[in-house]
C-alpha cells in the first residue's frame, strides 16, 4: 500500500490549496481513506475519512464547512479541497487509511494506520 501527495504549498489567510493524494497497492476493494496532519508540537490530528462501503464521511470540528474530501477510484486518487485557510492549519498533511474492510467505525474515529510521506502547509501573512 502507497501513497503520495501533493499540493501543498503556503498561502494567506483566507486562502485555498487543493491537495492531491495518489493511491496504489490495494489488495481489496473496500478501504476508507482520510487525511490527517501534524503541526509542530502538537499532537497528530484526523481531519477528514470517508468511506468506501457506504460514503459516509466524517469531519473533525476545527475543519467542517471549510474542507472537503473527494475520491475517485477509477483513477486511484482522493484529494482534499481547503478553502478559508487559517494559521492554525499549519502543518504536514497525510493522506491515509484505517485498513482493508475497516469501515465507520474506524473512519469515524480517525484511526489510520497506513499513510505517506505527507506534504507540507503553510499558512500565514
Amino acid at each position: 500500500v502507497r501513497f503520495v501527495e501533493s499540493g501543498g504549498g503556503s498561502v494567506q489567510p483566507g486562502g485555498s490549496l487543493r491537495l492531491s493524494c495518489v493511491v496504489s497497492g490495494f489488495t481489496e476493494d473496500h478501504y476508507a481513506l482520510g487525511w490527517f496532519r501534524q503541526a509542530p508540537g502538537r499532537d497528530r490530528e484526523g481531519i477528514v475519512c470517508t468511506t468506501s462501503s457506504d460514503g459516509s464521511t466524517y469531519y473533525a470540528d476545527s475543519v467542517k464547512g471549510r474542507f472537503t474530501i473527494y475520491r475517485d477510484d477509477a483513477n486511484n486518487m482522493v484529494y482534499l479541497q481547503m478553502n478559508n485557510l487559517k494559521p492554525e492549519d499549519t502543518g504536514v498533511y497525510y493522506c491515509a487509511t484505517p485498513g482493508p474492510y475497516r469501515g465507520s467505525y474506524y473512519c469515524s474515529r480517525f484511526r489510520f494506520d497506513v499513510w505517506g510521506q505527507g506534504t507540507q502547509v503553510n499558512v500565514s501573512s
